[in-house]
């Protein structure tokens, strides 16, 4: 079957609790089934606390559930070793955080080159990846400035550029806009959608911000351990 057809991202009965050295054990949720369709913008919504980040981080290869399995781009990472799933992850996987986690040292440009270049990429292929991303974000004039002398909102456009510079099949963000003021996570939350919407992207987008769920396609509702799913909220 064409990777096209093929759903982004399954997951199947996914489980996830904490042990405590008390022996108590803390259940964030439980039995989570998701399917992810290839191009898909999903708003992830939910109370503080409920588990998003958790979820995205399993979703992204970053953690491992308790118990069910997770199914990307058609592959079954439960037979992935920790080299393979680094690997898929580098190349398939693209993250936004909440705050940016920029380099202080490296101007935007050698921010958004560095993933590349660590994947394998030329440095040619890197610099003119990486331009191109920079230029539709509209900072093609701040490409040379450092983190210190951008704004938050810039900054947070340099992180998403970073995210997408090893063309990733899936995006996953974390509360992008909820360190910014309104206006300026307006711009960004637009332009993620946007350059997602431009390559056929699927994307999960944590966030509290209800008129930017109700732009997605839908929204996922994580609470008191289960996933629901809205087509309004």
């Amino acid at each position: 079957m064409s990777d096209s057809f093929l759903p982004a991202m399954e997951m199947k009965n996914v489980s996830k609790s904490f042990h405590f050295p008390s022996g108590e054990q803390y259940l964030v949720f439980d039995s989570i089934n998701l399917t992810l369709r290839s191009g898909e913008i999903v708003a992830l919504t939910g109370p503080s606390g409920s588990g998003k980040s958790t979820l995205l981080h399993i979703a992204g290869l970053l953690d491992t559930p308790s118990m069910g399995s997770i199914v990307l781009m058609g592959e079954d990472i439960s037979t992935m070793n920790d080299r393979r799933k680094t690997l898929f992850r580098s190349k398939c996987i693209g993250f936004v955080y909440q705050f940016h986690f920029l380099i202080n040292e490296m101007s935007a440009l050698d921010n958004v080159m560095l993933p590349s270049l660590i994947s394998g990429n030329s440095y040619s292929e890197a610099h003119d990846y990486a331009m191109l991303l920079l230029d539709k974000m509209k900072l093609f004039s701040k490409v040379n400035n450092m983190p210190s002398q951008l704004s938050g909102g810039e900054k947070q456009r340099v992180a998403v550029c970073r995210a997408l510079v090893n063309k990733p099949k899936i995006i996953l963000a974390d509360e992008p806009t909820g360190s910014l003021d309104h206006e300026t996570a307006e711009i960004v939350i637009h332009e993620i959608m946007s350059m997602a919407r431009d390559v056929g992207l699927s994307a999960i987008i944590a966030t509290h911000n209800r008129k930017h769920a109700l732009n997605m396609d839908y929204s996922l509702e994580l609470c008191n351990g289960r996933i629901s799913e809205h087509n309004g909220i």
